[in-house]
């Protein structure tokens, strides 16, 4: 067999690389092109807001003081802005509720289940064991969720404990794709939706220059809430939460740094349930 010159070579290469090129090119021609990150003319679909808890450090400084920036100094400047930039995280673990009686017609006949309250015991414990310097628990109004949070402060003793309705059970927005079984009237998604996104605004945003110490918050509601809360942090389409699925007593964890960037290290843990008592 005649072995291949060096031009022989590279044109067979580039022959190859065309073909391949000009077939990609007719299989994607009616597509969308999306571009790799590691290329030169990458643009993400979504950029990320960094002020999007409108906390960011140059967003807290009074327009005077930007305005004047140029005939202040540099360091003055930096000393301006390092007064009101957070030095730690805050954490905000979100709880989903035990089983509970999906025969109950009002609030208070919806309580736990005996499994839902085995539930809630085992995810105090996990709590527990994860050792967390825990800054204070917010309960929804609901029954199951107050059964819950009450379970789970056995494990948590000397934690402050409040109560919260805006982190009650609802439909957040309409989802994308809709679902045939579950169709809540227009109203519902307005009233609703107002009042869950407030509550979004109420706990997730980044540590004040003042705090000193990571915070770790311990919310116990519901999964439509959660999941809504798990788009709007990561700054994905807010529609997609009914895309997630989140079993009973199940961990979501989420971060926001002190720059304002938010990380989920946890979504649906149920882990430390048994796979015989895991129930969605």
């Amino acid at each position: 067999m005649t072995a291949f010159t060096k031009f022989q070579k590279v044109a067979v290469g580039l022959g190859t690389i065309g073909g391949t090129w000009c077939f990609m090119n007719l299989f994607n021609s009616d597509r969308k092109v999306v571009r790799n990150s590691w290329t030169t003319n990458y643009t993400p679909l979504t950029k990320w807001d960094d002020n999007w808890d409108h906390r960011s450090p140059t967003s807290l400084l009074h327009p005077k003081v930007i305005k004047a920036s140029d005939v202040k100094s540099e360091n003055e400047m930096n000393e301006a802005l390092e007064r009101v930039t957070p030095k730690v995280s805050r954490h905000i673990i979100l709880i989903r509720h035990g089983q509970y009686n999906m025969n109950g017609e009002t609030d208070n006949e919806r309580y736990l289940t005996a499994l839902g309250r085995s539930q809630a015991a085992y995810t105090g414990k996990r709590l527990q064991a994860l050792g967390f310097p825990y800054t204070s628990m917010v309960k929804s109004t609901m029954t199951r969720a107050q059964e819950t949070g009450s379970i789970i402060s056995a494990s948590l003793e000397n934690i402050p404990v409040s109560n919260c309705n805006l982190i009650r059970e609802g439909a957040p927005i309409p989802p994308e794709p809709p679902v045939g079984h579950w169709k809540p009237e227009k109203q519902q998604f307005y009233q609703d939706g107002a009042r869950i996104e407030a509550g979004f605004r109420e706990y997730f945003y980044r540590a004040d220059a003042s705090q000193e110490k990571e915070s770790f918050t311990v919310i116990v509601c519901h999964a439509n809430v959660i999941r809504y809360f798990v788009c709007r942090a990561l700054q994905f389409p807010p529609e997609a939460w009914l895309r997630i699925s989140l079993n009973h007593g199940s961990i979501t964890w989420i971060t926001v740094t002190p720059k304002g960037r938010v990380i989920l290290r946890a979504l649906g843990d149920s882990g430390h349930i048994p796979a015989d008592a895991i129930t969605y």
